[in-house]
């Protein structure tokens, strides 16, 4: 595969997820707040089974041809680009598994908790920022 190509498909799986974030930091866990005590575990529920219907495939995807463009790239793209992109990727898989799962966990055992809430909300801009910054990079190395 050309490393053009390559570079297209890291592309097109960061615009996805990246466009995902953003409507998950904007519309989704600020929404959280907005349900109703009784009904939130189940609204919670089934956010979160959905919600892996939709990114778990694609970030997946977008870690394995992450490290790919860093392995084909190492030579050919300037700064190290390909390696600071694989670790974007890998700090939103971290901040994914560290931070954002265990308040999910916390509303999935307490129910809704507004403080909770909130610092999911916070914390995961860590992420939308991430994945912001790695489109941004491979639009750059795209030009």
């Amino acid at each position: 595969m050309s490393l053009r190509l390559l570079l297209l498909l890291n592309f097109a799986l960061a615009a996805y997820l990246t466009g995902l974030i953003w409507t998950v930091q904007v519309v989704h866990y600020p929404g959280f707040a907005l349900v109703g005590k009784a009904e939130f575990p189940r609204y919670h529920a089934a956010h979160t089974e959905r919600m892996s219907y939709v990114v778990l495939a694609p970030m997946v995807l977008e870690l394995a041809l992450a490290v790919w463009l860093a392995w084909a790239g190492r030579g050919a793209l300037p700064h190290g680009a390909g390696w600071w992109s694989l670790g974007l990727v890998v700090f939103v898989w971290a901040s994914t598994f560290f931070v954002s799962v265990p308040f999910h966990n916390r509303l999935e055992a307490n129910g809704y908790d507004y403080i909770t809430i909130d610092g999911l909300v916070r914390t995961n801009w860590l992420r939308t920022l991430a994945w912001s910054a790695r489109l941004a990079l491979l639009g750059w190395l795209l030009k």
